[in-house]
């Protein structure tokens, strides 16, 4: 099974997550975005799956702090463009795992996805 978790390494929340898999003895990637980016391919699809509002964090700091213009008639294609340049925008963590996609982490929704897998 391959589970890769998408993030940030500092993220309080990431760091939720990967003790979570740590301690349920679950194998994964880390991907961390400030020292590998992000391809245009993984978002368009993480866009497409989950919905660009979804994935684009607005509660962020970096989010919170673009000129206004940026902020406006937001769409797929300009979200898209603001979490390339940008990836801290990208809601964390972006787990796939399982032919599944989980954006954000909520031990609940892991517990599920993980004990469907072993059932």
């Amino acid at each position: 099974m391959t589970v890769t978790i998408y993030g940030i390494k500092n993220c309080d929340t990431m760091k939720k997550a990967r003790t979570w898999l740590d301690g349920q003895g679950i194998a994964y990637r880390f991907h961390d975005y400030k020292a590998e980016g992000i391809d245009r391919a993984h978002l368009d699809r993480w866009c497409k799956e989950a919905g660009w509002e979804i994935v684009l964090n607005r509660a962020g700091t970096t989010f919170r702090n673009l000129p206004d213009a940026d902020k406006q008639n937001l769409d797929a294609g300009k979200a898209i463009a603001l979490m390339l340049a940008q990836p801290s925008m990208i809601k964390r963590p972006v787990l796939e795992a399982i032919g599944h996609l989980l954006i954000g982490f909520k031990p609940e929704l892991y517990e599920a996805l993980f004990h469907k897998a072993n059932a």
